[in-house]
């Protein structure tokens, strides 16, 4: 299995510093920033655009993951791509030619994944697995952090790890010191916190706990 690598989520940052929670965490040992886009539409939330990922983009200096969960991801690849993002995710429910979208990331010089809610099957990338970089596992129904961790979600990512090989495989949505271990032992490699590590004392501490997950 690929690297473990921790990617904190900056949707539960205090948005007021922004810059310095990005870089708190890398120093603290972050492998990526997660970056939720939300448009009130495909999820119950509004968060942030291009411009503001742009502007963050000159304090991160580790992979920037985008992860959009909008109803037209087709019509802000490019936008995004050119504001900074390394890794581009977008929901298989919300695309129209997902193929065709997975190409056209790629060609904008990003790495380009998938991204799968709790209630779609595994069986709906099972002809794009080939063409993408990650997948994106939601282990809570998107919208909000805090959420608890899906316990059912489980058996989707071994059937989601068979199905990738040695490629990256994120889960997002309630994971903590406690769900971090199930995860990894089930075939998580990239973990995103937002709510633990950021509602932390220390994010060192916080980002060394998940990491120990790798170390079991």
């Amino acid at each position: 299995m690929p690297k473990l690598k921790i990617a904190p989520s900056i949707l539960a940052s205090d948005f007021g510093r922004l810059a310095e929670e990005i870089e708190g965490v890398v120093e603290a040992g972050a492998d990526w920033i997660h970056v939720d886009v939300m448009d009130g539409h495909f999820a119950p939330n509004i968060t942030i655009g291009p411009p503001v990922v742009a502007a963050l983009r000159r304090y991160c200096n580790v992979l920037m993951d985008v992860h959009l969960m909008i109803t037209d991801p087709d019509a802000y690849v490019e936008d995004f791509a050119n504001a900074g993002a390394d890794l581009i995710t977008f929901h298989v429910e919300a695309a129209r030619h997902p193929h065709r979208l997975i190409t056209k990331i790629k060609q904008l010089g990003c790495q380009a994944g998938l991204v799968l809610n709790p209630g779609t099957s595994h069986d709906e990338i099972e002809f794009l697995v080939d063409a993408i970089d990650m997948v994106l596992l939601m282990t809570v129904n998107p919208g909000f952090g805090g959420q608890q961790f899906i316990p059912e979600m489980l058996p989707k990512i071994r059937h989601v790890r068979d199905m990738l090989g040695d490629r990256d495989l994120e889960v997002d949505g309630g994971i903590d010191q406690t769900t971090a271990p199930l995860v990894v032992e089930a075939g998580a490699n990239v973990l995103v916190a937002g709510s633990y590590i950021y509602g932390s004392d220390s994010y060192l501490e916080a980002i060394e706990s998940l990491k120990a997950a790798g170390r079991d």
